[in-house]
């Protein structure tokens, strides 16, 4: 369970902060203003030059030489957790230029910045544009678990940018986490009009629901994030990396505040971005490691936060869909499979993990009339998550909400692979016996898929693809079939989140229950407000 409000949960500096109290930083831009003060005067170089000039403690030119005013600002500040969620942190942002000596000052609000840490600089090339991309990574380790901290993003010359977070509790944990796929940007951009100049136009699918779901995470408060692939929809942006700009300008109002563990769908795959076309996905995000190739870090790991284990992955690797920019189905020669397998067993042997849940972009199951579920995630991931008895898979790809009743195995001699029910019950459902698919791809696109439903038990498959066709993709080859699996749709609402209530059960072998709300998103004006309840349970893991 979370913290009683007032409950002291860190010691630093001689000071302690509590709940309430850490969270006074969350109040907007404050947080910035709130940071600066004491970093203003930690910065010795900028000292002297402000001294020159006749300053006192607190002015801004504390913090800067006079050869580096002007220098570019922290942007998109964003945290991600490292492969221990109880210790390890990673702040990230962004800048529109190289810069000197960024960090992150991090401590306690009441007991002020004590610790620097250095981050490290990535960059990468954009393919289109042929624009450089400056990324600061700060990897903050030998944290307390179940605390609270402050922080804030500098460079020299630079304005600094801020935060809170909180780690994650060792052990058997009560936690919140949130889930949403699909999401684009609520910005617009320029184009050549033809005629010389520039008219504006939406950046990429946007729509203004991309933006009001944000401020519904933040009122539901969550641990962590889960963000299910297609996350900006650069690739098919006239200006990628201003997409991607305003991407994080969006989400920095939650992401600083709690780790967006991300997916890479099939629309982070950019031309002419790295050997796969990652390379922007993959340079932004600080993900955890998954022992494999430089060229795959990111695309797939996994964490755990209290008797949760989260395992992400990349599904263009599996999947027959042709919808990147390139065409990259098999990339991994097999190596995401082979990982997949031993952490899912290393999973189910500890005693200490509960559940297992899986984040991807593309689908097992859909009965909505648009990309339809892919039988290549079937056939590769589909026995994996049975043998290891996956909990919940959580995606996107559809711009719709959709779940499935628990299923284990496939429906004899279907040619789809068909996923095999083996309950009816859709509001208390026991995930032992078999795994929840919910698609949650409602994040904010323009191009919602929540009206294209089939008819009750009835969906497509892709099965393969066939030549490239006038729009430069490989035509997919659909079969339809019978769909005992269906569970829940929304037809009505075009966009939603769901959240996720850890209860860890109250002694060894016990039941642990998660508790599930699904939030629609309204328009105008942003409310959410719950579609529906429900709960799944097995027993712990540490009863054996």
């Amino acid at each position: 369970m979370d913290q009683p409000s007032d409950a002291p949960t860190e010691q630093h500096g001689g000071g302690t902060v509590t709940r309430r109290s850490a969270l006074r930083l969350t109040a907007g831009v404050g947080g910035a203003a709130l940071a600066a003060a004491p970093l203003l005067a930690a910065t010795p170089a900028a000292a002297d030059d402000a001294s020159a000039e006749g300053q006192g403690q607190g002015s801004p030119l504390l913090l800067t030489r006079p050869e580096s005013l002007g220098a570019p600002a922290v942007e998109g500040l964003h945290l991600t957790f490292g492969t221990d969620p109880t210790s390890q942190m990673t702040a990230s942002w962004t800048t529109d230029g190289p810069v000197r000596r960024p960090r992150v000052q991090l401590g306690s609000l009441e007991g002020g910045f004590g610790r620097t840490v250095d981050a490290e600089t990535r960059t990468y090339v954009d393919g289109v544009s042929g624009r450089t991309v400056y990324t600061h990574h700060a990897r903050m380790q030998n944290l307390r678990p179940g605390c609270y901290y402050t922080y804030a993003a500098l460079h020299d010359g630079g304005r600094p940018d801020a935060g809170t977070f909180r780690t994650a509790g060792r052990g058997r944990q009560a936690f919140t986490f949130t889930s949403f796929g699909d999401q684009a940007v609520p910005i617009t951009t320029w184009q050549p009009d033809g005629k010389g100049g520039y008219t504006s136009v939406p950046s990429g699918i946007a729509s203004p629901a991309s933006a009001d779901i944000v401020a519904g995470i933040e009122q539901v408060d969550p641990l962590f994030h889960l963000l299910n692939g297609d996350l900006c929809y650069a690739n098919i942006s006239p200006d990628r990396l201003r997409t991607w700009q305003g991407f994080f300008a969006n989400n920095t109002r939650s992401a600083r505040f709690r780790p967006w563990m991300p997916a890479a769908g099939n629309h982070e795959n950019e031309k002419a971005n790295g050997p796969i076309g990652f390379s922007a996905f993959q340079t932004r995000f600080d993900l955890p490691g998954n022992g494999g190739d430089a060229e795959f870090a990111g695309l797939w790991y996994s964490f755990t936060v209290g008797s949760v284990h989260v395992v992400v992955l990349q599904n263009d690797d599996v999947a027959y869909q042709d919808a990147g920019d390139a065409y990259v189905h098999g990339y991994s020669g097999g190596a995401q499979q082979a990982w997949l397998e031993k952490d899912l067993a290393a999973a189910r042997a500890d005693h200490s993990i509960d559940w297992v849940v899986v984040c991807m972009h593309q689908v097992v199951i859909s009965s909505s009339d648009a990309n339809g579920a892919d039988r290549g995630v079937r056939e590769q991931w589909g026995p994996l998550f049975d043998r290891y008895q996956v909990d919940l898979v959580v995606c996107g790809h559809e711009h719709d909400y959709e779940r499935s009743l628990p299923v284990r195995g496939v429906v004899s001699g279907s040619e789809t692979l068909t996923p095999n029910p083996v309950a009816t019950a859709t509001d208390v459902i026991d995930t032992s016996q078999g795994t929840v698919h919910m698609v949650l791809g409602g994040g904010g696109t323009s191009s919602p898929t929540n009206g294209k439903f089939f008819g009750p038990g009835k969906a497509k498959v892709i099965t393969g693809v066939g030549p490239v066709g006038g729009n430069g993709k490989r035509t997919p080859v659909y079969v339809y079939e019978d769909a005992p699996w269906v569970g829940v749709r929304d037809l009505d609402h075009s966009y939603g989140f769901a959240a996720f209530t850890v209860d860890p059960g109250s002694h060894p072998g016990a039941t642990t229950s998660m508790h599930v709300t699904y939030y629609t998103v309204a328009q105008p004006d942003g409310r959410i407000s719950p579609l529906e309840n429900f709960v799944l349970h097995r027993k712990r893991s540490d009863g054996r």
